[in-house]
């Protein structure tokens, strides 16, 4: 039988093909995926979401008695509706050096070169495994990578660390903040605006403690604690969707919004979400009871992807150092499943092709020059883990 064989560029291209919106089914791909390795004699394990409609893959190559070193992307992208893109998003563009698609940047490029090393991986034995952990649904929260970090715990012998592609321009990242998203409803009590003393208005009672919320990041900006190595060097909160009320005249009876935290590592996003809802049962809840027993807030926990950290002396670090040619390591803002790995365990470092600031926006790409870079590094590591006792 005829192997399939792709360059990194046809690779990417053919990953870009498949509609991953975070909204719609990933298995397309993930089959596809999956079918390409059986060529090789490689087996998957497709872990499903509750509803059979997405899956994490789990592939190791090389042998599973020895611990090794995880490639970890996620296969979802972020929707281009409403975006002014120049040509098909879903059909990958060559143009002076950058390759422009949906994807190619965050993060379908670090897959394409991982994948199009497979035939070398497999021409000579690897005595360390390489695993291959593609996750679905990272840009709603990082939901796939929690059963991805549950089945690496099921293995006789668990990796050795974990290598995460997402785009930093193929510098080692060693930390970034953490993401907690809440929705909140305020049920209110409706009643005409002129009898709005006896009614309890849920968009009064939300903009409250929308500008609580807005103080304690205030607080913040201006008292930390501070890490001079993000940008902002502070955890930051801030509500981003907020809808109510059907008409001036009438006191509304619901409010929905929307908050976020970015926490830097040095601060605890669960104490802070505490807070915000000690502001709102015990200070503006007995007043919104005293008119109607049934108002009041809920919240609903959206995302949760905890906040990374690994020392730059770690032994993880510096073997991606190793492979990526240089000396320092860096922090960013943006969130990855890296934390997932690494508090399970997992010692974790974030390398990837592209740049973050190409993410998420119409005309997304990724240069061909990064696309090499990544080759390299991975030619380097499939190396490494020939040599590797």
């Amino acid at each position: 039988m005829t192997k399939t064989t792709l360059s990194s560029k046809e690779m990417l291209r053919q990953l870009v093909s498949f509609d991953t919106t975070s909204v719609k089914s990933n298995l397309a791909l993930i089959h596809w995926v999956r079918d390409y390795l059986q060529e090789y004699g490689i087996n998957s394990s497709l872990i499903h979401d509750a509803n059979k409609n997405k899956a994490n893959l789990h592939a190791i190559i090389g042998p599973a008695s020895k611990q090794g070193v995880v490639l970890s992307g996620h296969t979802d992208v972020v929707p281009v509706e409403g975006q002014a893109w120049d040509s098909d998003p879903f059909a990958l563009r060559d143009h002076d050096g950058l390759l422009y698609g949906r994807g190619t940047c965050d993060m379908k490029g670090f897959i394409a070169v991982a994948l199009s090393k497979v035939p070398e991986m497999v021409k000579k034995p690897l005595s360390t495994p390489i695993h291959f952990a593609l996750s679905y649904d990272e840009e709603l929260g990082c939901l796939g990578a929690h059963d991805i970090v549950k089945h690496l715990d099921t293995l006789p012998v668990k990796p050795k660390l974990c290598i995460v592609g997402e785009p930093t321009s193929m510098k080692a990242i060693t930390g970034h903040k953490g993401i907690c998203d809440f929705d909140c409803v305020v049920h209110g009590k409706e009643a005409h605006s002129s009898l709005a003393p006896y009614a309890v208005n849920a968009v009064e009672s939300a903009a409250e403690l929308v500008a609580y919320i807005k103080s304690v990041a205030r607080r913040m900006a201006s008292e930390g604690p501070y890490n001079k190595q993000f940008d902002p060097p502070f955890t930051t909160v801030h509500t981003g969707m907020m809808k109510g009320g059907t008409a001036v005249n009438i006191v509304p009876n619901r409010c929905e919004f929307s908050f976020e935290i970015r926490n830097i590592p040095e601060v605890d996003s669960e104490a802070l979400v505490a807070e915000i809802r000690q502001y709102a049962f015990k200070t503006l809840e007995p007043r919104m009871k005293d008119i109607d027993p049934k108002t009041g807030f809920e919240f609903k926990s959206c995302a949760r992807v905890p906040a990374f950290d690994i020392a730059n002396t770690d032994p993880a670090v510096e073997f991606v150092l190793g492979l990526s040619g240089a000396n320092t390591a860096e922090k960013v803002s943006f969130a990855t499943e890296a934390g997932l790995f690494q508090n399970n365990g997992i010692p974790t470092v974030v390398c990837g092709p592209g740049s973050i600031a190409q993410a998420h926006k119409p005309n997304e790409y990724v240069a061909v020059d990064q696309l090499t870079k990544c080759e390299n590094f991975m030619d380097r590591l499939v190396e490494k883990m020939r040599q590797a006792a």
